[in-house]
């Protein structure tokens, strides 16, 4: 360990005691994976910033390894290789891990807790939440900005839609990184494919096709001129610009859709005021949404059970942490009134363990704690 995590550790030691005691009081035994990770992962799972941002390294025999840039692929990957996969299990952690930040250490502490497996998925992300707040008043930090919101519900509106399959992976992996949603939709609407150009043939064979009959098609083109990749992109990578210009040439995004779209995005407060609106535009669009919006619902009702205040909650139906492996309830608490940062951030990803080689699919919701920025705050608030 340097010097300058030596003492990073020993100046939050205090903070992290009364931290990983809390975690240990709610039933979450301490994880502490290896450093060294393998990358393909990271690469594969997380959002862009993480991903730009790895230390890689290759072993002897030519795997490609990185240290740690996060806690939650780790500890669920410890989690998948014991005997209690499967099984509802709780983590938490405090330990270094590393990723290149602009102008700040590469080096830095981070806390949190992983709960795996349980099936009382809007009990267990009510629990995050709360948990996530004790943490924050473990380190003396009372005043804090709740932001919330669901990819469960931006996915089952894209649904509801019937868009081309295309469409559907373009929006969600636009929602999921963060970028521009409005720009993009804006193109898909007007946006139709260049007629009379070379792969007019093969955007003509994948007319109406779904991904997976466009990557067999691309797979076999590239197998006859013997190559496996084009410009560094892959054949999966080039199936999907090819899917993608086939679909538009059909036809741009339907204004209708591109409408509700940007109603839905648009939607904004307090969860019980985001739940009348959803119901409101579910009813007048004919949207099948219902379950994503009971599940919103049975979440805030559990929140409201752990004395929060849901008045206090801001929900966006906007909302997104950049993190392509969530796929429900996602939060952030900052700091109220100054908070491009999070203090805690953390969501629901339940796909991520099917991802990481589990055969049958867990439930799983965490969060991350910020360790050096609510000491920070936590020192102010003590002077």
């Amino acid at each position: 360990m340097t010097a300058t995590s030596a003492n990073s550790l020993t100046g939050t030691a205090a903070w992290a005691d009364a931290l990983l005691l809390s975690f240990a009081q709610a039933g979450y035994e301490r994880s502490e994976p290896s450093i060294l990770q393998p990358a393909e992962p990271f690469l594969d799972l997380s959002g862009e910033d993480i991903r730009k941002s790895l230390y890689l390294t290759t072993d002897p025999s030519g795997e490609e390894l990185c240290l740690r840039p996060d806690l939650t692929i780790p500890v669920a990957r410890d989690y998948l290789a014991s005997p209690r996969a499967g099984q509802p299990a709780g983590f938490s952690y405090l330990g270094p891990v590393f990723r290149y930040r602009w102008g700040k250490s590469s080096q830095f502490l981070q806390a949190g807790i992983e709960s795996f497996g349980r099936q009382d998925r809007s009990a267990a992300d009510a629990e995050m939440l709360a948990l996530a707040l004790e943490a924050t008043t473990a380190f003396g930090v009372h005043d804090v900005e709740i932001r919330t919101g669901d990819v469960a519900l931006f996915n089952a509106l894209i649904d509801a839609l019937q868009l081309f399959p295309v469409w559907r992976r373009r929006l969600i992996k636009d929602f999921n990184r963060k970028i521009d949603l409005a720009q993009d939709i804006e193109q898909l609407t007007l946006k139709t494919a260049p007629g009379g150009n070379e792969y007019e043939g093969v955007l003509a064979a994948l007319a109406g096709s779904d991904r997976k009959a466009a990557l067999a098609l691309v797979t076999d083109l590239m197998s006859i001129a013997g190559a496996t990749n084009v410009g560094g992109r892959t054949v999966a990578e080039i199936a999907d610009r090819f899917l993608e210009q086939s679909t538009l040439k059909a036809g741009a995004l339907p204004r209708d859709a591109t409408s509700i779209i940007k109603r839905f995005l648009a939607i904004a407060g307090d969860p019980d005021e985001a739940v009348a609106q959803l119901r409101a535009l579910a009813t007048e669009a004919k949207l099948d949404i219902a379950a994503a919006i009971d599940q919103l619902e049975s979440r805030v009702g559990f929140m409201a059970a752990r004395g929060i205040d849901v008045r206090k909650v801001r929900f966006s139906t906007a909302f997104g942490r950049g993190l392509e492996y969530y796929t429900g309830f996602e939060f952030e608490l900052h700091r109220s009134g100054n908070g491009a940062e999070p203090l805690v951030a953390g969501g629901r990803y339940d796909t991520l363990m099917t991802q990481l080689g589990s055969p049958t699919p867990i439930p799983a919701v965490g969060f991350s704690v910020w360790v050096e920025a609510l000491t920070q705050l936590g020192r102010g608030s003590k002077a």
